[in-house]
């Protein structure tokens, strides 16, 4: 790794990996010497985790450097020994890595195979047995965002209209790109928005793709797409299908980003289980408990979702959402999943929100 990139600081760690950020030590195909990037180490320790990187991996290749609210993915390499890399080639999956997700276990990759005994003329010819290589861990080099994910960016500055709107149209724009290309990003949160700082203003950034599927047939509507049935996701963005344990479409993540928009709009935050950090999202009062909304809407599907939250937030108050924003929102939130809008309609509709505000 240190030929060609030098890890200088970890910068994130979830369930399954790290993320470092790093330089490029010298300039060749890995990239240009001194760019400083985002590298994400995911350790193939189990078929399912290898599943998960698989299916980050092929959604990455296919956005790729294409939208510029989608994280770029610069390369990826394959970690077979303690100091032994290689690049991953465009459009191609381990055989190993997909074979140990189709048999439920790790397997070893045999270059060559040993012959049982063979003549004396083919013991010539054949070379020596080599040792099984095995992938030890992906490597995902990718762009590098110095403004941190959604959640610092938005709580660690004072209530801006503008930057609410630039945050919202953003991402109604990453969410039609992903759903026009067939990808379910399933985990939609402020912690998988991160942000570049540019100097013409934040650029937001749609990540970690680990729990998104890809699905066929892409459309201007996704009603229609593959239904999806793994229950994933996080409390506070999951939509109400989802919680219920039904099958569900990619109109799960139009309610996620529902609710971080709501969040950003009205700077609504709760406290996550046993730490004092602030987080953004939506929710219902049921006493002293906050019920995320999708639960509540579970329950309840006719629960009556009051927008702007204004009472429930303590100044400074950013101004409140207008009226075509409100109903916006609404729909998005909607328990009825074809009653939200598609992202082809949610960009759009976005778009006259904010020019009437």
């Amino acid at each position: 790794m240190d030929d060609i990139y030098t890890l200088q600081q970890e910068v994130g760690r979830g369930s399954y990996g790290v993320v470092f950020k790093g330089r490029v030590t010298e300039t060749g195909w890995w990239g240009k010497r001194g760019d400083t990037v985002a590298i994400k180490r995911l350790p193939c320790c189990s078929p399912e985790s290898i599943e998960l990187y698989l299916q980050e991996l092929w959604a990455m290749r296919i956005t790729a450097r294409n939208h510029p609210n989608v994280i770029a993915l610069y390369n990826c390499l394959l970690q077979t020994g303690p100091r032994t890399l290689q690049p991953l080639r465009s459009g191609k999956l381990p055989l190993d890595l997909v074979e140990s997700v189709l048999k439920g276990r790790v397997v070893d990759k045999d270059s060559k195979t040993q012959m049982r005994n063979p003549s004396r003329s083919k013991r010539r010819l054949m070379s020596t047995e080599e040792v099984p290589r095995r992938c030890l861990a992906f490597w995902l080099v990718m762009e590098y965002c110095e403004g941190g994910d959604l959640n610092q960016y938005i709580l660690s500055r004072l209530p801006d209209a503008e930057c609410n709107h630039a945050v919202v149209q953003q991402l109604s724009s990453a969410i039609t790109f992903l759903h026009g290309h067939g990808i379910v990003h399933r985990d939609i949160k402020p912690d998988n928005v991160l942000v570049c700082l540019t100097k013409a203003g934040p650029v937001m950034k749609v990540a970690d793709f680990g729990l998104s599927k890809m699905v066929d047939n892409p459309t201007d509507g996704v009603r229609n797409r593959l239904a999806l049935s793994s229950t994933c996701g996080s409390d506070f963005y999951m939509a109400p299908e989802v919680w219920a344990g039904r099958s569900y479409t990619a109109q799960a993540d139009i309610f996620s980003v529902g609710v971080l928009f709501w969040a950003v709009l009205e700077r609504i935050i709760f406290l996550e289980d046993g730490t004092n950090q602030e987080q953004l999202g939506a929710y219902v009062m049921r006493g002293r408990w906050l019920t995320p909304l999708g639960e509540a809407l579970c329950q309840n599907p006719d629960l009556q979702l009051t927008i702007p939250m204004r009472a429930r937030r303590a100044p400074p108050l950013p101004p409140p959402p207008n009226h075509a924003m409100c109903k916006l929102l609404l729909d998005m939130l909607d328990s009825d999943p074809d009653a939200r809008p598609t992202a082809d309609q949610l960009e759009k509709r976005v778009r006259r929100a904010i020019e009437l505000h």
